[in-house]
């Protein structure tokens, strides 16, 4: 590619009653993507929106659908699609969910898709248009599935942070803490890593970084790759897996928000990123250890004491109904392993409704992150989607192990310029 900025359509419908282009726009501009309306002649909506098959009553969604038909046909070029509705309307919902399925099983094209409402921000959408620019531009990086030399990557993530330290393709060091002072994390992680690999920080060859304090550690670093988690998640995912070649489909649970990715030869192909409420990521699960009295470390062996559950009724939808949900449950005497089992299916299934209806569920599913290691948790999800979830050797360290993997890119190219100036 060109240094041309990345070129991602967009298909959307409300975006300018609701009061949010300029925001779709600015966080655009900041991770050097252009977005542009794919431009269609009514004669070609009506065509298209026929063609579709889809009954709708919206003006504006049967030209998002012309639109997208526009761009898988070849007729308008684009290096990314950014699909988005109001969460309010459920015609569109619909529509969003359809025109997503449509895009990835007739282009190669990244597409990502969001519901909004009229609060969303530029940085609520930064790391989603990060991703696709991302795939655009640094595809042949992605595809790397060999790490080589000595390389370091720091994941800073909302609740931990992790380091990993890779050699020729091992992983040689880890470290991890709870993310307090940003750098100071990053800093503690790095000695821990360093220490267990016997490596000293001159060895290191290239760094990567990700996460939330990807920028600021990154500049700490003088780091070669600062990139947004949805890639690098993705990445690390199918290596450690063994999965990267054909589909994919990775879920990340995390403290603050989830991720769910579809992913073809190693590279995404859509993904969605966020969740409603705290209620269905790792956070819950925290609150829910803290309430039975037993370390998070903890929840996931007590959870699979139970047989499941599903019997104790449990809302985690909204944070503060879940906790209302925890003491009811606890109160009417249900065991605490069974109020542990009832919590990690509530997350399953609010994940399973909220996210994973965004993207096509495909084999392997891999889910990785802390949350990973919560069995209980693994396990729901497994009976949700009806089939055996891989949790691989290191999956909580996934965002740092991508990282070390992508920015070995660098290490050919940095090794060749030395041998240059010799």
């Amino acid at each position: 590619m060109s240094d041309r900025p990345v070129r991602i359509a967009q298909i959307t419908c409300g975006a300018e009653y609701s009061g949010i282009q300029n925001e779709i726009t600015s966080a655009a501009e900041t991770v050097g993507a252009q977005m542009f309306y794919p431009d269609v002649a009514l004669a070609d909506v009506k065509t298209a929106y026929k063609e579709f098959g889809l009954p709708v009553k919206s003006p504006d969604l049967k030209l998002a659908i012309a639109r997208a038909k526009a761009v898988v046909e070849g007729k308008i070029e684009a290096d990314g699609i950014f699909i988005a509705s109001c969460f309010r309307c459920a015609e569109a919902a619909i529509v969003r969910n359809e025109l997503r399925r449509y895009i990835v099983e007739n282009s190669h094209i990244p597409v990502v898709s969001y519901s909004f409402n009229e609060r969303t921000s530029s940085s609520t959408l930064l790391t989603r248009l990060e991703a696709l620019s991302t795939i655009a531009k640094r595809r042949e990086l992605m595809a790397r599935e060999v790490q080589v030399g000595i390389t370091m990557g720091v994941d800073s993530g909302s609740s931990t942070t992790k380091c990993v330290i890779m050699k020729d393709n091992e992983i040689v060091g880890t470290g991890w803490r709870p993310t307090t002072e940003v750098l100071k994390s990053a800093d503690e992680v790095i000695s821990l890593a360093l220490e267990e690999s016997g490596l000293k920080m001159s060895d290191i060859e290239a760094i990567g970084t990700t996460g939330y304090g990807r920028f600021l550690i990154g500049k700490h670093l003088n780091a070669d790759l600062v990139q947004e988690e949805l890639t690098v998640n993705s990445k690390g995912a199918v290596y450690l897996a063994d999965a990267q070649r054909g589909f994919a489909t990775v879920i990340d649970i995390g403290g603050m928000d989830n991720k769910a990715i579809s992913v073809n030869d190693g590279i995404p192909g859509s993904f969605t990123m966020g969740g409603i409420c705290a209620g269905a990521s790792g956070r819950f699960l925290e609150m829910t250890s803290k309430r039975l009295g037993v370390d998070i470390t903890e929840l996931g062996a007590l959870s699979m004491k139970s047989e499941g559950g599903e019997d104790v009724p449990m809302n985690s939808y909204c944070i503060v109904f879940g906790t209302q949900s925890l003491v009811n449950a606890l109160a009417a005497g249900y065991k605490r392993e069974d109020v542990a089992a009832a919590a990690c299916h509530s997350v399953a299934q609010q994940v399973y409704e909220q996210q994973l209806q965004e993207v096509d569920i495909k084999e392997p599913v891999i889910m990785v992150g802390g949350s990973s290691l919560i069995q209980g948790l693994v396990r729901a999800m497994g009976r949700m989607l009806k089939t055996e979830v891989v949790v691989p050797h290191h999956s909580q360290y996934i965002g740092a192990v991508g990282a070390a993997l992508i920015s070995s890119g660098f290490v050919e190219k940095k090794r060749a310029e030395k041998k240059g100036r010799k």
